[in-house]
């Protein structure tokens, strides 16, 4: 039966019951429901929106779940529907329908599972199903049905497209070409390996995983010492090696952008998950490459192309549901997103149309592991396949071969199955699990691999390819009864695990699972006899095929074509225009400000971050560079960044792989490289429209070939990547539109020391001076630039790097300016040429400008040297190191030209060059450079929101203040520094292995004398570790303790003094912010008594910090007194929050916050549910902390009183939004005094100080 329920906010939510329930269980979903009510009637009239009846939510999964942890029992399926006025309401139909009236079968599909099918004609299945086979696969499908004497199954032959697609086996990369007659020497892919076997460097796995290792640094590990329960933190040294990985999601992103962005995301982090036996993924990349949005009048490069019928969305929905997509599932799964990339381009010239019609959608990042766990292990018989994660859904079918075709060319239900659908909490689940196991002495996985393209049939498969496996069906989870043999091998439903691990040792992984309530299931194990199989509960097989019949032997792919000269017309200009060609070039979206996207993607969590995206006291988003710590220590680090030149590219495919390449090194210099250029891997994606037109895969080859031979040439390695080789739109009138052949290019290296990064926020010292640094060695050359396509022109003549060696020498050059402390600012040049680089230097300053003279940089063309993109830098030095910064520059070889120098009593941008003289007013330019991403913002911030960030974001600079006492020095609070820190751990430790018999949760209060806190996490909660260690530098001794540990009552938490509930994403914020989390609390007896015996003794303290501040005032544990009650409400803006702002400390009587009355500090905001409601009067409420500004962004959420937060009465429980666990130490935060860069910590450390002083007062 199906109850409906009746929202405050008049949806309806549908809640499926496999039993009738009784008045209890109704009265808490009415609770859980935010005080609905149960309609009495069975079928609902009216029109509602909902989502398709066939595709079960991950909302309605993590809701099914939170009634399950609340003790309610037989409820399937829930789902919410919104009233409309009638059938013409505006949705999406990729994930919802249109109700005409609620009944009992709206979860009805009327599907029956399909039984096995032996496949007849192989042309005619291949195209039913748009399987994408060769002719020549489906030869060789024929070989094996003779072999094995028997038709194939549907199973086996929908499995083996799916494996074997050019998405999965990258068969043109490994193909022969033959170009022009001629059989090229190499393949793609040998030319690619070519870079690793000349500069191996530190590389310790390549080409053979999802992820390529690189040899990294000596750092502390922090982790509970046992995660099969509640147990204490501590540190140990683990030898690390550095993970990076980049992978594109172009095909779902085009059809149905969320999931499609979302699933790309969560599968390239599942990528790192699976290096060798498991490793950890820490930050995140994302690039975003679609046709023009359109997103306003007069922008008339964007009518080059007539507008077309799109197949599925608009570029512009395009942009911001997959932007929100990879952004909700990195907030989600608690991965930071650091560094990124967008590029809008249409052209038309030589009656060839191109266009990012079929889309880009890359997903990177950078990991790490331990130099033990970085090589897959070697199956042997009797190894268990485990399969972690989540259920079976008819989702994503078909993902891996429709990829490889032109998307338009089967029927939109094809593509439609194609799409997958995410829950990133569940795979945050799934990571526990793995991220425990890589963290104990003895890691018992063998092998593992993500699922992802191909389902189980590809991960299991591949897990078991050396050996040979059965896996059980009626063992694999199944959340959709009607799905046939086939749909459940192969179906791509994500955020599962496939893991290889000893026999001996599942007892113990299940033990983690349960605790992380994170479903695991033994599907199988290895049988040694290299078959590959499938198999019911009844004994049949659907699937059941040798191991090499699936992987060896599929046919060789041949790539024939010729050389086409293409030549495109050269940009002419009139200098007289140069103010309206910046203003042009400013508002491109690949030049313009990407505040858009920068303020709603997590930036802080980890706690590791070093440096992302925004930058200054305004917070513009100006870095290239993204770099993360590797430990809380803060200085051995990892820094990634990007590169790509498709434009370029267009007229010369060697000149656009240079230039990517390039990019992604003169963005990436600015962090020190722990070894200079070789530290540096990179990982190439290739998209392409090969098969296109004549011509085009000859392109692909001459692209390939020039990256590699240039990465040959500087010493740099490409041991990891991707391709998509189908970048083709078919439109249903025959019209193709395609994609610049592009290759994105992703940096990664470890860093010497993550605090010595360079911002390009210009300083404002008049005794500096600006440098120009060319890294080219070329003409400078307007071709490919964005300036040329400003004027909807490409142009022939591109720049590209001349000589690689000097190019090395520059780039070494620089980082030994910085190793030396020189240079005070830096920019590199790429999109939008040098006046774009000295203008985002100054925009993220209130005040001073710049004086410039170009008269040492060759060419009298000043066109060409404002807009010209050769690779290069801008440096700024101060002028008592002039001298060495020319000794630097002459002991390298390397030729630089002074250009300027700060003005900082003038907001202005001078320019002069021989006769030409100009004045740019710098601040009207940046509101120009800002309206793109305001005109993309007004799509997804609601209520004006966007608009009233338009008007503020200039006028809110972050202002910081301390107490005169404040000396920065760890010593100053009589805390230890790192070496006594982790003396202070070992001996813990090793006085607690001493009485390591002993199990009772209070025995640790035997092992130290130091106070005890605990961290309280739910599943989703994703803020722990750095909040742990927040605690633990401040003296505490801090204990891990997940939720089930409460509800099994193997914790009690009578040895805590302190509890901080971490911020996440309980349940994904289903239902509410929280609420599930405090259902469990709640309707669970030992954990709810647990609760309430901490809360009544009088030595404790609790910390709540965003989603645990949204579970204190669920709970209404700060103010219980109070007739009315606080909530926490949706932001303003209705979308996640994300920024570094300023909060101040107005004068109060808490615990932790009361001697930072009158400071004001810069802290981290990440929270989409952040907005206090207070419904009585400010003196009601022991305030804490306030937001600095009253105005939109600075107060992010428009919290009554600009709070941030709120304290008991007896200032013993806080409960705050903002995450001051991620900003304990400077390199933190994304703007500090640049006086106190020597600082050990900020004030914000001195809270936690305060907490432990307190206990230890208390309880002496």
């Amino acid at each position: 039966m199906i109850l409906f329920f009746r929202t405050p906010t008049n949806s309806v939510i549908a809640t499926e019951c496999s039993k009738e329930l009784n008045s209890e269980d109704i009265k808490k979903l009415c609770w859980l429901y935010s005080d609905a009510t149960v309609e009495v009637e069975e079928n609902l009239k009216g029109w509602f929106i909902g989502p398709r009846r066939e595709m079960i939510t991950p909302w309605s999964t993590n809701a099914v779940e939170i009634t399950q942890n609340m003790g309610l029992e037989g409820i399937r399926r829930i789902e919410e529907y919104f009233p409309v006025k009638d059938e013409n309401a505006d949705h999406d139909p990729m994930l919802q329908r249109m109700y005409h009236g609620l009944d009992q079968k709206i979860f009805d599909v009327n599907i029956k599972p399909q039984p096995i099918v032996y496949i007849e004609n192989l042309e005619e299945y291949n195209e039913q199903e748009g399987l994408a086979l060769s002719r020549e696969e489906m030869d060789y499908l024929l070989k094996v049905e003779k072999d094995l004497g028997r038709k194939l199954t549907d199973s086996e032959v929908f499995g083996f497209a799916q494996i074997n697609s050019e998405h999965c086996r990258h068969k043109i990369f490994g193909g022969t070409f033959i170009i022009d007659g001629q059989e090229m020497e190499s393949s793609l892919f040998q030319m690619i390996k070519k870079t690793t076997q000349e500069n191996p460097n530190k590389i310790i796995s390549a080409y053979k995983d999802n992820v390529a290792f690189a040899e990294g640094p000596v750092v502390e590990q922090f982790a509970p010492k046992d995660h099969s329960t509640s147990d204490y933190f501590i540190i140990k040294d683990i030898k690390t090696v550095i993970s990076l990985k980049a992978e594109t999601h172009n095909f779902p992103t085009t059809v149905e952008p969320f999931n499609g962005a979302s699933t790309g995301t969560g599968g390239e982090i599942r990528d790192r998950m699976g290096g060798g036996k498991g490793s950890w993924p820490i930050a995140g990349t994302a690039v975003y490459m679609t046709s023009y949005p359109r997103t306003d009048e007069g922008r008339e490069w964007e009518n080059i192309l007539p507008v077309r019928k799109w197949l599925y969305q608009t570029p512009e929905q395009i942009l911001i549901k997959a932007s929100n997509g990879a952004s909700d599932f990195g907030n989600k799964f608690g991965q930071p997103l650091i560094c990124g990339s967008v590029l809008t381009f249409e052209h038309q010239e030589n009656n060839e149309k191109y266009a990012y019609d079929k889309v880009i959608m890359l997903a990177g990042g950078v990991g790490y592991g331990t130099q033990r766990d970085c090589l897959k292990g070697s199956p042997e018989a009797g190894n268990k396949v485990v399969v972690m994660g989540g259920d079976n859904y008819r989702i994503g079918l078909g993902g891996g071969s429709v990829s490889s075709v032109e998307t338009g060319r089967y029927s939109s239900g094809i593509e439609l199955n194609a799409v997958q659908r995410a829950n990133a909490e569940m795979q945050k689940r799934a990571y526990n699990v793995v991220r425990a196991l890589c963290e104990e002495d003895e890691n018992p996985i063998v092998s593992i691999h993500d699922h992802g393209s191909a389902g189980h049939v590809n991960c299991l498969s591949e897990l078991v390819e050396d050996c040979g496996g059965l896996i059980h069906m009626d063992k694999l989870p199944i959340g959709d009864e009607t799905l046939s043999a086939k749909e459940i091998i192969a179906n791509e439903s994500q955020e599962r695990m496939g893991l290889l691990i000893d026999e001996k040792a599942i007892e113990h992984v299940q033990k983690i699972a349960d605790r992380e309530r994170s479903p695991m299931y033994v599907v199988g194990e290895t049988t040694g006899d290299h078959r590959f199989a499938f198999e019911q509960a009844d004994g049949v097989r659907p699937f059941d095929l040798a191991v090499d019949q699936m992987f060896g032997s599929s046919p060789k792919t041949y790539m024939v074509d010729k050389t086409v000269e293409r030549h495109y017309e050269n940009v002419s200009y009139d200098t007289a225009k140069l103010n309206e060609y910046i203003r042009q070039v400013l508002q491109l979206e690949a030049v313009a400000c990407k505040d858009w996207l920068t303020n709603k993607v997590d930036r802080s969590v980890t706690g590791k971050i070093a440096r992302q995206q925004c930058q200054g006291e305004i917070q513009l988003p100006l870095s290239d560079c993204g770099v993360v710590a590797l430990d809380y220590q803060g200085k051995k680090g990892i820094a990634t960044s990007l590169g790509h030149a498709p434009q370029a590219g267009l007229a010369s495919p060697e000149a656009g792989s240079v230039l990517s390449v390039a990019e992604a090194l003169t963005n990436i210099v600015w962090a020190p490289m722990a070894e200079g250029m070789t530290s540096l891997s990179l990982s190439a994606n290739w998209m392409w429209p090969c098969r296109s037109q004549k011509g085009e895969d000859a392109r692909l080859y001459s692209a390939v070939r020039a990256l590699s031979d240039f990465c040959c040439s500087i010493g740099v390695n490409v041991p990891t990547g991707k391709d998509s080789l189908s970048m083709t739109q078919q439109y249903p009138d025959g019209q193709k539109i395609i994609a610049p052949g592009t290759v994105i290019v992703s940096a990664g290296g470890e860093v010497s020391d993550v605090r010595k990064v360079v911002s390009p926020v210009l300083v404002n010292d008049k005794n500096s001076s600006l440098y120009h640094i060319d890294f080219s060695f070329d003409e400078q050359r307007l071709g490919g630039s964005a300036f040329a396509q400003s004027l909807g022109k490409v142009g022939s003549d591109v720049p590209t790097v001349k000589n690689p060696e000097y190019f090395v020498d520059c780039f070494n050059a620089v980082q030994e300016l910085i190793n030396r402390g020189l240079v005070l600012a830096g920019h590199d040049i790429s999109a939008g040429g040098l006046i774009t680089t000295l203008l985002e230097m100054c925009f993220a300053n209130k005040e001073g400008g710049m004086h410039i003279n170009l008269h040492d940089i060759c060419g009298g063309d000043i066109i060409k040297t404002l807009f010209a993109e050769n690779p290069g830098v801008v440096i700024q030095v101060n002028d008592k190191h002039k001298e060495e910064l020319a000794e630097v520059l002459e002991e390298y070889g390397v030729g630089y030209a002074k250009i300027g120098y700060s003005t900082p009593k003038e907001r202005k941008l001078v320019i002069k060059k021989d006769d030409f003289v100009e004045e740019f007013d710098i601040d009207e330019l940046r509101d120009v450079w800002y309206k793109t991403s305001y005109l993309l913002d007004r799509k997804q911030s609601m209520n004006g929101m966007a608009a009233e960030r338009y008007k503020n974001y200039k006028a809110q600079p972050i202002e910081m203040k301390f107490n005169s006492d404040f000396t920065g020095k760890l010593s100053s609070y009589g805390l230890p520094v790192s070496e006594e820190l982790r003396v202070k751990s070992e001996e813990s430790n090793s006085k607690k292995d001493s009485d390591s018999e002993q199990t009772d949760s209070s025995l640790l209060t035997l092992n130290s004398s130091l106070p005890k806190a605990a961290i309280i996490r739910e599943k989703g909660t994703n803020g722990e570790r750095e909040m742990a260690y927040s605690l633990y530098l401040a003296g505490f001794d801090v204990k891990d303790v997940m939720m089930t540990d409460l509800i099994s009552g193997r914790e009690t938490l009578e040895d805590i003094n302190m509890i901080v509930f971490c911020g996440g994403f309980s349940n994904s914020d289903v239902l509410g912010s929280a609420k599930g989390w405090a259902g469990a609390f709640l309707f669970n007896p030992k954990a709810k008594e647990a609760l309430d015996k901490f809360y009544a003794r009088e030595d404790t303290l609790s910390l709540g910090i965003c989603n645990g501040c949204q579970l204190m005032v669920e709970l209404n544990l700060i103010n219980p007194e109070h007739e009315k009650r606080t909530a926490m409400l949706h932001n303003n803006s209705h979308k996640f929050e994300s920024s570094f702002l300023g909060l101040d400390i107005p004068q109060n009587n808490s615990v932790m916050f009361g001697s930072l009355s009158g400071n004001k500090l810069g802290i981290w905001v990440a929270h989409g549910e952040g907005k206090f409601s207070l419904p009585m009067g400010e003196d009601a409420y022991n305030i804490v902390a306030k937001y600095s500004y009253a105005g939109y962004p600075g107060n992010p959420n428009g919290s009554d009183y600009n709070v941030a937060g709120i304290c008991s009465s007896d200032g013993r429980h806080l409960a705050m939004m903002p995450h001051l666990e991620r900003a304990i130490f400077p390199w933190q935060n994304a703007y500090y005094p640049a006086d106190r860069k020597n600082d050990d910590v900020t004030p914000w450390i001195e809270a936690f100080v305060n907490a432990r002083k307190w206990i230890e007062e208390k309880t002496k």
